[in-house]
């Protein structure tokens, strides 16, 4: 059950991605949002869910080593991603999108080392 908790937004926002990336011909983004811009929020989100099932769900277990391979892990997805529109009527596969998916991975795992810095730092200094 723990591994579910663990692990199941992860797989979810997986899941996601497949499915968007099945859609043959997607056509411009609601809102004038980019597809760099998308795969960078959707990959930032992967990354955040990975590095937070790495980390056993804790604060204290968000380090360089969890964040380093919540990053390696969400890029690998997207190149599998990238290989599976390949198979996609009217998409193709792009490197520049497993860079946005890379970069937005990063972004995640920065943003939550922060977050995870402050907390159990101002946890240290309360008690």
């Amino acid at each position: 059950m723990r591994r579910l908790w663990l692990w199941g937004p992860a797989v979810a926002q997986m899941l996601i991605i497949f499915i968007a990336s099945s859609i043959p011909d997607v056509g411009s983004l609601p809102g004038g949002v980019s597809d760099k811009s998308a795969h960078a929020i959707g990959y930032g989100i992967l990354g955040a869910l990975i590095l937070r099932a790495l980390a056993g769900g804790r604060f204290a277990g968000v380090g360089w080593i969890t964040a380093a391979g919540s990053v390696v892990l969400a890029t690998l997805y997207g190149a599998t991603d990238e290989f599976h529109q390949s198979f996609v009527p009217g998409r193709s596969p792009d490197v520049h999108d497993v860079i946005a998916d890379a970069t937005g991975a990063a972004i995640a795992a920065v943003v939550v080392g922060v977050i995870a810095w402050g907390i159990l730092k101002t946890r240290r200094h309360s008690s």
